[in-house]
């Protein structure tokens, strides 16, 4: 079975009925993008991370290197680094939570996943009494967790929340 060529010209199914090309949903924000990240937890997991690498080399270097019932080779200490590196690693994503949302959308990547969502199909945005992060209420009752807006951060969570729904009212609303 041989694969048709797509031709630019040719109208498909995700073109069908559209006036123009700029017509399409957006997947992603654009050049004008408000960029949020969490304070704290980056501070937290840095420093974490920076803690357990520092621990593991010092544990690679001293492991014995005469005989004591266990005989540690050089390749035992650099395993032992390459563990460290990915606890290390693993704290890091911790680190990762964004959010870039301008007037059309917004952008949420928590700590393994990023997912945008249009500003028309989120109902909008919460901080629940004693909730650790912001969400994103969305139809059907669903929500989406937004790590990057963080109750340690107080201050910045507030501004955060805010900016977020600015742009959301402004989207829904056309203001």
């Amino acid at each position: 079975m041989t694969e048709q060529p797509t031709d630019s010209t040719t109208p498909d199914a995700t073109t069908a009925g559209t006036a123009a090309p700029h017509a399409r949903p957006r997947t992603g924000p654009g050049p004008d993008a408000v960029t949020l990240r969490p304070r704290v937890i980056r501070w937290t997991a840095w420093l974490s991370a920076l803690g357990v690498m520092v621990f593991f080399l010092i544990a690679a270097y001293y492991m014995p290197a005469e005989d004591t019932g266990v005989i540690f080779q050089p390749a035992d200490q650099v395993a032992m680094m390459v563990v460290g590196a990915f606890v290390a690693g693993g704290l890091l994503l911790m680190a990762r939570p964004r959010v870039r949302a301008d007037s059309h959308g917004i952008e949420v990547r928590n700590v393994i996943t990023a997912r945008w969502y249009d500003w028309a199909d989120v109902h909008g945005v919460s901080f629940l009494d004693g909730a650790a992060s912001a969400r994103l209420e969305l139809p059907d009752d669903e929500y989406q967790s937004v790590l990057a807006v963080q109750a340690v951060d107080r201050g910045l969570a507030v501004r955060h929340v805010r900016t977020l729904r600015t742009l959301h009212r402004a989207a829904v609303l056309g203001e």
